[in-house]
């Protein structure tokens, strides 16, 4: 019986401490903060007016953010304070209101809290905006705060509008189409291009800076706002605030008269003397009269020299092989080959490309390359490791020498040692890298250095994809308004030469 009295003590004794100790626990619960994100407030909007208060906004009152606006430029809309936050679980989120000539007094990398109870969401001109909030309402807390970069493809800022309305963003590697004249200037509505997609760049004629000259090629940080389309639909437009929003990065154009636009990496079967590379001419070449090669690097943990190649793309053995390109022509837009003897769409007993434009084929199972790289039952890695193709403007590649096109699979491998000395393959500007950090204007000319890691997928072995990639580029502009992008085509042994050439394929414009 006493062991029974004691099990009985043990389960209610806490239960007693629980619900009859804690009558002098006077704590409250959860208490809501005073402050709602941007996030939240955007939310709120329905389409239809909406005055704010500590109901709707979920028992807040008050907005704790920073500044982007800056009028000292005279570019941005009048009298619009512009400040963003990204309290709701990271999402950065912009919102403009209205205060006249009070905004103005405001910088950016201000924090400010302003009481938004009694103000009103609303569209105004296509921008949302809390309408009714007074001077005094905004309480300047700090100064100085610094304004994280956000890099967005315009891509995204079209697909969405709304989410990055009112916010500070980057617009990297912009160029104008049409190109400006050396006399052409900000002022007005340009297209601007970052090669993601298009998006209007507004400058007030009555810009500080609206008659600055256009660059070739530059960083644009700026302001995306709204303006209100045909039946509702929201138009982004961007306005940089000031002069310095604008860091130009060249102005030359680098026009590539070679561009990778596929591969054939690994074929149904065996490899050897089967794979290849398909390329554009952006302008008529006569490869006799100007000598280029092709250099294919495989960086599987079996080839040699291990380590970094040491000697760039000229490393040679089983990490890099050249093809000499001087015989035949190419038209302006039309696509040739490089590659194995084998000149058939998917290896063994497929259907025959020898109709095609190839500009240098030999069998590279038995025939070394010319200048360097070991006869290989391989070109590209297998294993997941990296490979890559570059094209040079001349026969003659050293450790030194930059290609005019660049692509690279995968990343795994040696590939990049800051040194010193620093080791590497080098790069070229393309749409997947460039020679100068763009954001930090650092040089980085390899592959894997700085912001230099993108890359393609390493497809799965031995199914006979093609790697296509989609692009659209401008041999006047010399860029790529649409960036490439990796379409695999899984070819059949029956596959036709339309499969790698037709839809999806790499395009001329201009």
């Amino acid at each position: 019986m006493k062991l029974k009295h004691i099990i009985i003590a043990s389960v209610f004794l806490p239960l007693l401490v629980m619900f009859g100790g804690c009558k002098k626990d006077n704590y409250p619960g959860g208490v809501i903060s005073p402050y709602i994100s941007i996030f939240d407030i955007r939310g709120l909007y329905r389409g239809q007016d909406l005055t704010l208060t500590t109901e709707n906004m979920y028992g807040s009152g008050k907005i704790s953010a920073v500044v982007v606006s800056d009028h000292s430029g005279g570019n941005l809309p009048a009298g619009l304070l512009v400040v963003q936050d990204a309290r709701r679980l990271g999402q950065l989120r912009g919102i403009s209101i209205p205060l006249g000539d009070e905004a103005a007094k405001y910088v950016p990398g201000d924090a400010v809290i302003i009481d938004v109870q009694g103000g009103v969401l609303k569209r105004v001109n296509g921008i949302l905006e809390i309408t009714g909030i007074k001077p005094e309402n905004v309480t300047k807390t700090e100064s100085g705060i610094d304004i994280p970069l956000n890099r967005v493809p315009i891509n995204q800022i079209l697909d969405n509008p709304d989410k990055y309305e009112s916010t500070l963003s980057v617009i990297v590697k912009g160029g104008f189409d049409p190109l400006p004249g050396p006399k052409d200037v900000l002022s007005g509505d340009k297209v601007l291009n970052d090669g993601f997609g298009n998006i209007t760049l507004h400058t007030a004629a009555g810009a500080a800076f609206a008659d600055s000259t256009a660059p070739v090629s530059a960083n644009f940080y700026g302001i995306v706002f709204n303006t209100a389309g045909k039946d509702g639909e929201l138009v982004p437009q961007f306005r940089i605030r000031r002069a310095s929003d604008v860091v130009v990065l060249s102005a030359v154009i680098e026009i590539a008269p070679v561009i990778i636009t596929g591969f054939m990496s690994d074929v149904k079967g065996g490899d050897g003397n089967y794979e290849y590379v398909q390329l554009m001419a952006t302008k008529d070449i006569d490869f006799a009269a100007t000598p280029y090669a092709v250099v294919v690097t495989n960086n599987a943990n079996a080839s040699t020299p291990t380590g970094y190649p040491s000697k760039g793309w000229a490393t040679g053995s089983m990490r890099t092989f050249k093809f000499n390109l001087y015989a035949g022509k190419a038209a302006k837009g039309t696509f040739f080959y490089v590659g194995g003897a084998g000149k058939m769409i998917n290896g063994s007993g497929s259907t025959s490309m020898a109709s095609s434009n190839w500009i240098r084929s030999f069998d590279y199972t038995k025939n070394n390359g010319d200048g360097f790289g070991n006869k290989t039952g391989g070109l590209f890695a297998n294993s997941g490791n990296a490979s890559g193709v570059a094209v040079f403007a001349d026969s003659l590649v050293t450790v030194d020498s930059r290609p005019v096109d660049v692509m690279f699979i995968a990343t795994g491998g040696s590939l990049y040692t800051a040194g010193p000395p620093a080791q590497g393959y080098r790069i070229t500007n393309t749409d997947f890298y460039d020679v100068i950090n763009p954001i930090t204007l650092e040089s980085q000319p390899f592959y894997r250095n700085g912001s230099n890691t993108l890359s393609l997928v390493y497809n799965t072995a031995d199914l006979g994809y093609f790697n296509m990639l989609g692009g659209e580029y401008n041999p006047v502009l010399g860029k790529w308004m649409t960036a490439r992008s990796q379409n695999p085509v899984l070819l059949t042994k029956q596959s036709a030469i339309t499969e790698i050439e037709g839809e999806g394929a790499t395009k001329l414009i201009q």
